[in-house]
């Protein structure tokens, strides 16, 4: 095949102030500068006149476009926003009613962002090209998925079932419609040419050119997170009901033990609890320094971490964020376990009523501002007194960052500063694939 382009959706907003950096061409007419863009009655206003949709194409190969109000790290702690550049074509169009902001670039290109965008582009080249394979192959994977959604003219069920006592939803891909990917977390993390690194991000990306994983002939779905803290998660936990052989439960150590220390609700707290051994467990600054970039320095404690909540808190969070008031907490009860000790079903107790969440996201959202570094977590309850019967906190004790699926980032980092392969890595990680080029 040849390499395909990708299309990123950047920003949705009212109104959407970028400007030229080189000249582009629309409709004919070549322009630069600043710009701004409007949402009205249903179409787009841009220079006093109005538009179905705007596209501006570079004139040159490396015609570059800055978006202001960029927001990144949406509905997590990290959340801010910024400008930034990129280089390609640039698409507006309408979408319910606001605008919403597009760019349209080769594969290799957007890579070389997302490596730097992922992660410090200091860290080990092995990484690096490591990153980028499984960036490329869930990339090309999606993008299949989605044209073969397109023809696929049968019914889908919906990843969402809500009920009065079962809230079961999870949050994937597949809700975008108008472009490919995102620039944010839930797709990759993609912010142009902003912090893009030519002398580490780039040689990864072009060591490893068309290079993707397969399993049995399928591109892989390679999922990632930040840190898995000590166990892989299998997908089902955390996306819908289908196994993926190559996304499964296991030891992030050397020696990748066939039994895992999670295979009991006992077992599991005292795995997390506790601070066991694995190439995530680093607290070395210089280490984390080359694997993180500053904003998500700001997160301390990832592989081990604790969140305390009082009763008003915690009762009047879950209300806010189900839309329901359960009375005050009594207890929250694991129902289901990934592997990894990742929850996937909590029922939460309330003088009220009760309802049971999951998958693991839907939980984090629920239990936190922003979210919960991950659904791994201990819950304990305390009480003021012996003969309360509510308690007055609660206190989650949890392990790793993100849903743990697939490739642990600071994992694979710490690998490849001790010395493995960008391909050692990768099959560290995804059971019985292999790397196969193709373009």
């Amino acid at each position: 095949m040849k390499e395909p382009k990708v299309s990123v959706g950047i920003v949705n907003a009212q109104k959407i102030q970028f400007r030229l950096n080189d000249m582009y061409s629309v409709g004919g007419s070549n322009i630069y500068g600043e710009q701004e863009a409007e949402y009205k009655d249903g179409n787009i206003v841009w220079q006093g006149n109005t538009y179905e949709q705007l596209v501006f194409c570079p004139e040159t190969a490396d015609g570059s476009f800055s978006l202001h109000d960029v927001t990144i790290g949406i509905n997590f702690h990290w959340e801010r926003k910024e400008t930034q550049t990129f280089r390609g074509t640039l698409k507006l169009i309408v979408t319910e009613d606001k605008l919403c902001a597009i760019n349209i670039l080769p594969v290799e290109e957007y890579l070389a962002s997302v490596i730097s965008s992922e992660m410090n582009a200091s860290a080990p080249l092995e990484f690096l090209k490591a990153h980028a394979v499984i960036s490329r192959s869930w990339l090309i994977a999606q993008i299949r998925k989605r044209t073969m959604d397109k023809e696929d003219k049968k019914d889908r069920q919906t990843p969402n079932s809500d009920s009065d006592e079962l809230i079961v939803r999870w949050y994937d891909q597949e809700s975008h419609s108008l472009f490919d990917v995102c620039a944010d977390d839930h797709c990759q993390r993609y912010q142009g040419i902003t912090r893009i690194s030519p002398d580490s991000a780039v040689p990864a990306v072009e060591s490893t050119r068309g290079e993707v994983l397969t399993h049995e002939g399928e591109i892989c779905d390679a999922r990632f997170s930040k840190c898995c803290g000590g166990i892989t998660e299998e997908y089902e936990t955390c996306w819908e009901d289908s196994h993926k052989p190559y996304l499964i439960a296991q030891r992030d150590t050397e020696n990748q033990e066939a039994t895992l220390p999670t295979d009991s609700e006992a077992r599991t707290e005292q795995w997390i609890r506790e601070s066991p051994d694995a190439f995530c467990n680093t607290t070395d600054k210089e280490t984390l320094r080359q694997i993180l970039n500053n904003y998500d320095q700001e997160t301390e404690n990832f592989y081990r971490w604790t969140t305390e909540y009082s009763q008003e808190e915690i009762s009047q969070l879950i209300c806010r964020k189900l839309g329901t008031d359960l009375g005050r907490i009594l207890d929250m009860q694991p129902i289901k376990r990934g592997k990894s000790g990742r929850i996937s079903l909590l029922r939460i107790i309330g003088e009220k009523h009760s309802v049971t969440i999951g998958k693991e996201l839907e939980i984090r959202r629920v239990l936190s501002e922003k979210h919960l570094l991950s659904s791994a977590f201990v819950i304990e309850s305390e009480y003021n007194s012996p003969t309360d019967k509510v308690p007055a906190r609660f206190r989650l004790r949890g392990a790793g960052w993100g849903h743990g699926v697939g490739l642990c980032q600071i994992g694979a980092a710490v690998m490849g500063n001790q010395g493995y392969k960008y391909d050692e890595i990768l099959m560290h990680y995804y059971h019985g694939s292999r790397i196969e080029r193709i373009y």
